[in-house]
Formats: structure tokens, sequence, C-alpha cells
């Protein structure tokens, strides 16, 4: 007969606090970029007005510039946003 296996809870304040801070920024990190190359294929299409154009970037840019700031803030890297898929590779795209 086999023992089961204890498992333990970081129980940790900081560490839950910065796992979860991770997890949010993590799936902002990824409808902003959803969002950046939905907005690239609606610009390709010519679907945009140079006034739409220039708020969506704007935009986009105000997310990525907050995006920084938040993981300075926690002490995050953007690769540590980046989770990985195993075989499916990255979760998130090369940020520039």
């Amino acid at each position: 007969m086999t023992e089961p296996v204890k498992r333990r809870v970081d129980s940790d304040p900081e560490s839950v606090e910065r796992g979860l801070v991770s997890l949010v920024l993590t799936v902002v990190e990824l409808l902003r970029q959803l969002m950046e190359k939905q907005a690239l294929r609606r610009v390709d299409r010519g679907d945009l007005t140079d006034d739409q154009v220039e708020a969506i970037g704007l935009t986009l840019m105000r997310l990525e510039e907050r995006m920084d700031e938040l993981c300075e803030h926690f002490g995050l890297s953007p690769e540590e946003l980046n989770i990985d898929l195993g075989p499916l590779g990255p979760l998130l795209s090369e940020r520039r």
C-alpha cells in the first residue's frame, strides 16, 4: 500500500500576492497582444479611419507602458508572465 502524497500549500502572503498578480498580468498581457493583432488586421484591411488608427495606437501604447510599470512595481519581468505550455510553446508572443 502506498502512502498518500501530502502537498503543502504556500500560505506566505507575499508569495500568494505575487502569484495572483503574475496570473492577472499574464491574462492582461495576453488580451493586450490579441487586441494589438486584431487592430493590425483591421488596419491592413483598411477598416479604420486615420483617427481610429491613431486612437488605437495610443491606447495600446499606454496599456503597454502601464503593464511595464505594474511589472516593475511588483518585481516581475515580462518573461515571468510567459507561461510555458509545454509542446505548444510559450503562451505569449515575444514583446518588442
